[in-house]
């Protein structure tokens, strides 16, 4: 029906027609498939969740005289500093260090982060290896993100195709990356915010490829590869939803371009620090079938209930539940009422999809080609075996 080039012909005259994927679900069933794939040009689909896969690569200039980074402490996160002399990688969840060993989870990378994207100074702690041609031993300073010359978000693991719901079936609590468990069911987490998430509306990837342009934390990103533990192998349903975990997505963008409301760092009690980041995708009308998978319902997506008190990497499950139970705010598990909520902001969610779609109908944001799919094809490989010497 349409091709993306005549679709960015109408976005650059601000004529294109774009829904958010909850506006486009209620014009299906208004007007049908058919017709709402003739009207539509573009849905945008939006999430806000914790993303701990996530980080930032920044250049912090060189010294005079240089330095070549081998240990360094941003506001007393650790960094990683093993490749350019003075190139890093904070991950998100790094945790704070302090002298006397003890770990203070509360602040970690996503907050060093959130606070560069804000304009916050950041203290910089740095030792050297001692080189002929680096040889300063030790740095410190104060960093903001224009006194540095790259900062960019580099995110491993981004974008679950759906995930799990936590439960609690010990008699203890539990603090976990989903939050803390109540024992005895006596709560249940989500984290994928459902029929409005990215890519349970592009299934099977057909649309969101190496290259896909995006919106990221407030500012543009791009999709850089397949994200690890992509696993798109998963067992689906007729609609070509998956059942649990499957693809995922490495994301890239210039955090300068960034804004905090979008980008936060977070912590989860006795676990550690987070992101949470806002990303929103657009979905081109290019067929009816785009349409059709975008039009999937909360009662028409599951995930499986995974029990958190069994320590191994297969844990037993309560068998599988629909979002449109999930949202109710109650789940039944073996007679039991119990209550369940997001870890997803549905409301930021929401407003992701919601910004992008202004984006694209003031002519800002136009939409790319994949210069090469997303692999469907991936096994997922434990790491079960054993070897003693």
């Amino acid at each position: 029906m349409r091709t993306i080039a005549e679709i960015n012909e109408k976005i650059s005259r601000q004529r294109a027609v774009v829904l958010t994927t909850e506006e486009l679900k209620a014009r299906v069933v208004e007007i049908g498939v058919t017709k709402a794939a003739k009207e539509v040009d573009v849905v945008t689909t939006g999430t806000f969740e914790p993303m701990e896969s996530s980080g930032a690569i920044i250049n912090l200039g060189h010294t005079d005289p240089p330095i070549k980074i081998r240990r360094c402490w941003l506001d007393g996160v650790p960094a990683y500093s093993g490749f350019g002399a003075v190139d890093l990688y904070v991950g998100a969840s790094s945790a704070v260090e302090t002298t006397d060993g003890e770990e203070v989870r509360e602040r970690g990378g996503g907050h060093i982060i959130e606070d560069l994207i804000a304009g916050k100074p950041i203290h910089v702690k740095a030792q050297g290896q001692v080189t002929d041609c680096y040889p300063r031993a030790t740095f410190e300073t104060t960093i903001t993100s224009e006194t540095i010359n790259q900062f960019y978000l580099f995110n491993p693991r981004n974008l679950y195709q759906n995930f799990i719901v936590g439960v609690n079936g010990g008699d203890r609590p539990l603090f976990t990356y989903l939050g803390p468990l109540q024992p005895r069911l006596g709560n249940a987490v989500y984290s994928n915010p459902g029929a409005i998430s990215p890519l349970l509306n592009d299934p099977d990837l057909q649309l969101v490829g190496i290259g896909t342009r995006i919106f990221l934390g407030g500012g543009i990103g791009y999709v850089a590869w397949e994200g690890t533990q992509h696993f798109p192998l998963q067992k689906r349903l007729a609609n070509r939803t998956p059942i649990g975990p499957s693809a995922t997505l490495a994301l890239i963008g210039d955090a300068k371009q960034m804004d905090a409301h979008w980008v936060r760092g977070c912590y989860f009690k006795s676990y550690g620090p987070s992101l949470m980041l806002g990303v929103g995708v657009p979905l081109p009308v290019l067929n009816e079938l785009v349409i059709e998978h975008c039009a999937v319902q909360d009662q028409d997506l599951v995930a499986p209930i995974v029990d958190f008190s069994i320590p191994r990497r297969v844990r037993p499950t309560f068998g599988l539940v629909s979002y449109a139970q999930l949202k109710s705010g109650r789940i039944t598990i073996e007679g039991k009422a119990i209550r369940s909520a997001p870890l997803a902001s549905l409301f930021f969610s929401r407003q992701v999809a919601l910004e992008l779609k202004k984006w694209i109908e003031a002519g800002t944001f136009t939409l790319t080609e994949p210069v090469s799919p997303i692999p469907m094809e991936r096994s997922f490989l434990p790491q079960d075996r054993r070897t003693d010497f």
